[in-house]
């Protein structure tokens, strides 16, 4: 039998037979994961076939999200869809205000998304969960009714690509410089279809964090999935959810790709030579090192730290750390944002809250809000944000005329102290 990638053999144990790039399939699907903007979609046509039971009603999640708490009628009568539906069918996994967080936060945290798993979700960032060594992709809302109703779903197996990570990382670079560097060099279409699939002697240094930052904008290169093996970083994280959560979903499954696996491509990045990475408007393929954008001297009118990709514990501490004794520049919003209920608390008992509300910032509840542009943060005309999130199209926090500029923690930090973007290694 020829080698396999990762991706390859985790569709192979689920069909129980070898399967390679480019075969079509149908598989079970460990985790289905819906939100209050996609779920009443899938909802609607899950009601529209007469279908009155779900295949695996364990299996399937849904977390409100987007517009939780509700910001006007329209979005808390689309919340209330999802919430009669979790009522009427008694969802065990089913995440609202009372325990709340961004679904690809939440899920990992839950101990609900394991290594070896399928996962899919009805959101384009659910490759996010790739870190934890599963294949794990986005896909549509009839997509997710098929799932809902069958257990299963059709894939044409992806090739993959390969992206090796060399050196030690350089000061101030994180999982976020790394996506964003070989969004870069491939472009925003340059994965199309296609697992990327990071490995290499780096890896070891990336805490989990950092690997789910990694993953989540694998999608920003065209990517069906990003996907990263197992190692004890992600052992010891799902042990850790099997001690704070009373267990998890299932046992964890690690493969790993062969050494004559087959690749469409292989990339190498050192990035013991990297620099924080700046991805300009209007794509995350426009990407700059921080010391060429620190010289265009751009005025920033909002600083944002949060969304699926970078709203977690370790950005908050990275935030805090920098603004420790500074203040936000008076021209400057810095709205911050943690991913889940739990890193709210965690930051609070470790003082990161205080720091940064006494640095200027204001704290938000956990919600996707400002990243997609919804709410609690949306940009006016011709305003700049310099941003945690994943996404920097035109309008994609608000006004057309508005620019978003993509960045890690410290940048962000940093530039809202500044009032412009700026190098927070200086």
């Amino acid at each position: 039998m020829k080698g396999q990638t990762i991706t390859e053999k985790i569709f192979s144990a689920h069909c129980e037979r070898a399967v390679y790039a480019d075969e079509i399939i149908e598989t079970d699907i460990d985790m289905v994961i819906g939100n209050d903007i996609t779920t009443p979609l899938s909802i609607k046509a899950f009601k529209s076939i007469g279908a009155t039971a779900l295949a695996k009603p364990d299996n399937f999640c849904i977390v409100m999200d987007h517009f939780i708490p509700a910001k006007d009628i329209a979005s808390a009568n689309q919340a209330r869809i999802s919430r009669d539906f979790a009522r009427e069918f008694g969802l065990k996994n089913y995440f609202d205000e009372r325990d709340m967080g961004i679904e690809h936060a939440l899920l990992p945290e839950k101990g609900l998304v394991l290594s070896g798993d399928v996962i899919i979700g009805a959101d384009s960032h659910t490759c996010t969960h790739g870190a934890l060594g599963a294949f794990s992709t986005g896909m549509g809302s009839t997509d997710l009714a098929y799932a809902m109703i069958t257990g299963k779903n059709w894939f044409k197996v992806p090739r993959s690509i390969k992206v090796e990570f060399i050196g030690k990382p350089a000061d101030k670079i994180y999982g976020k410089d790394l996506i964003l560097e070989v969004i870069r060099q491939l472009g925003v279409d340059g994965a199309l279809y296609q697992t990327l699939e990071f490995c290499g002697e780096s890896i070891r240094y990336l805490s989990m964090d950092d690997r789910f930052s990694l993953c989540n904008m694998a999608i920003e290169a065209g990517a069906k999935n990003g996907i990263i093996a197992a190692d004890d970083t992600t052992k010891e994280f799902l042990e850790s959810r099997k001690q704070v959560n009373g267990g998890l979903r299932a046992q964890p499954k690690y493969y790993y790709s062969d050494h004559d696996a087959s690749y469409s491509q292989t990339i190498c990045i050192d990035i013991s030579q990297l620099e924080p990475v700046v991805a300009y408007p209007f794509l995350p393929s426009n990407g700059k090192p921080i010391s060429e954008a620190a010289k265009d001297e751009l005025k920033i009118d909002q600083a944002f730290i949060g969304s699926c990709t970078n709203g977690r514990l370790s950005d908050l501490k990275i935030a805090s750390e920098i603004l420790k004794g500074n203040r936000v520049h008076t021209d400057v919003r810095l709205i911050v944002t943690p991913a889940t209920q739990k890193i709210y608390k965690q930051a609070q008992e470790l003082g990161y809250i205080d720091i940064l509300i006494e640095a200027g910032a204001l704290i938000s509840n956990p919600t996707c809000g400002a990243c997609l542009g919804g709410y609690m943060g949306i940009l006016g005309d011709n305003e700049r944000c310099i941003a945690t999130t994943n996404r920097n199209f035109v309008g994609r926090m608000g006004a057309k005329s508005s620019e978003v500029y993509l960045a890690n923690s410290a940048v962000v930090a940093k530039s809202a102290i500044e009032g412009k973007i700026s190098d927070p290694r200086i």
